[in-house]
């Protein structure tokens, strides 16, 4: 039984990567940068904190990497494996595409069961990835892909946090992260069974989990993050305290709790429970997070199906007017970070071809919508309250 994780960053290295270890099921990453596969390949070990429980800090070793070009290994790892996951950031499920097809086919030659699981916060990776391999496998293999391959997305509620300079200079790979266990699996795409794996959570109705927990963490998330940075606040944590801030996250959990639930027909009471987890991870102080790196790429979260223009079209698709979701859109239209190519490009516009060229460009909301008007008059307010100076 044998693993492969596409991705070695801080979620591939500090939860899918530490789970498999303790779960004693050996792995391999296979990764883009060849700096972090080499330091990783040189060191064959590296450190997993638990931030807050010290005694749960791990050492993971015998890790291996390969890099993108070495496609007969990778190639063979997959017909070899189990279980593939990915941990690539969903932007980049498409690039995967020519070497699964390649694993794949080796492995409809030596026969067996394989699963995909993605690991990203994005919308319907696995059939992106499941519409993607269809396209471009041969022929020989395409019954086998349609038998024996299962395509499947897990949830990601684990948070990994950038270590400071410190503890990078005696551990370069060392990754902090949130003491959450729980990995969420749709276990009706799985195809016979995953490996035995610490904290894995088979879930029968999985429809709308990932949703549930985009529209719900990550838009809380950037709420936070985005008045946060108005606020001049540096960590996440603290932001998280500000009664003024909470004020509007609870409203924003609201609005995306009541779409939720009207859209996935689960009961109001059950996600608004849901909602005072997320709230609880923000405010937890031994995760040492920042506005800086939740906030970062504007230009992304600001898209029409991201975080928060997504779950304000959602709450008012289900008949709300989201006036919270877009307060906190109104907040990122306004996020400045000179260090931040997405940032620059988002002040540029918005101060040489204005507020409704935004909207339009990168929210892809019509500026006379009710909802760009909505936020347009929510950028107003804040200007009123002395949040934005501009």
């Amino acid at each position: 039984m044998s693993c492969v994780i596409f991705g070695a960053g801080k979620i591939a290295r500090g939860f899918i990567g530490h789970l498999l270890y303790l779960s004693e099921i050996p792995f391999v990453f296979v990764e883009r940068a060849e700096n972090l596969v080499n330091l990783i390949n040189e060191r064959g070990r590296y450190t997993v904190n638990l931030l807050g429980r010290p005694e749960k800090n791990c050492e993971v070793t015998g890790a291996h990497a390969f890099c993108f070009g070495q496609e007969e290994e990778i190639t063979r790892s997959i017909a070899e494996a189990d279980t593939v996951f990915t941990a690539v950031g969903g932007k980049n499920l498409i690039s995967l595409l020519p070497i699964l097809k390649k694993g794949i086919e080796r492995k409809a030659g030596k026969g067996g069961d394989l699963n995909i699981v993605t690991c990203e916060n994005w919308k319907q990776p696995a059939s992106i990835l499941k519409s993607g391999v269809e396209e471009i496998l041969n022929e020989d293999a395409k019954q086998y892909f349609a038998e024996h391959v299962g395509i499947t997305e897990a949830v990601i509620m684990r948070s990994a946090i950038e270590p400071d300079r410190e503890l990078l200079k005696k551990d370069p790979l060392v990754v902090n992260v949130q003491d959450f266990w729980e990995l969420p699996v749709d276990a009706s795409r799985i195809i016979g069974s995953l490996p035995a794996i610490k904290g894995l959570k088979l879930v029968p109705e999985f429809t709308g989990f990932l949703e549930r927990k985009f529209y719900t963490y990550n838009a809380a998330n950037g709420t936070v993050s985005y008045i946060g940075a108005l606020l001049g606040y540096e960590k996440l944590a603290d932001a998280a305290h500000d009664e003024r801030i909470i004020r509007i996250v609870d409203g924003v959990y609201q609005e995306t709790a009541r779409a939720l639930s009207q859209k996935h027909h689960f009961p109001l009471e059950e996600q608004l429970a849901f909602t005072l987890t997320s709230k609880k991870k923000l405010q937890d102080e031994t995760i040492v997070d920042f506005i800086e790196r939740n906030a970062r790429d504007p230009l992304r979260k600001l898209s029409r199906d991201d975080r928060l223009v997504g779950s304000a079209r959602l709450a008012e698709e289900y008949g709300m007017e989201p006036h919270n979701l877009c307060i906190a859109i109104a907040a990122a239209i306004y996020y400045e970070n000179e260090e931040d190519e997405s940032a620059r490009e988002l002040v540029r516009i918005r101060r040489e071809e204005g507020i409704d060229a935004v909207l339009e460009k990168v929210c892809r909301l019509a500026a006379d919508e009710s909802l760009g008007m909505l936020v347009k008059s929510k950028i107003r307010l804040l200007k009123e309250w002395g949040w934005i100076h501009e």
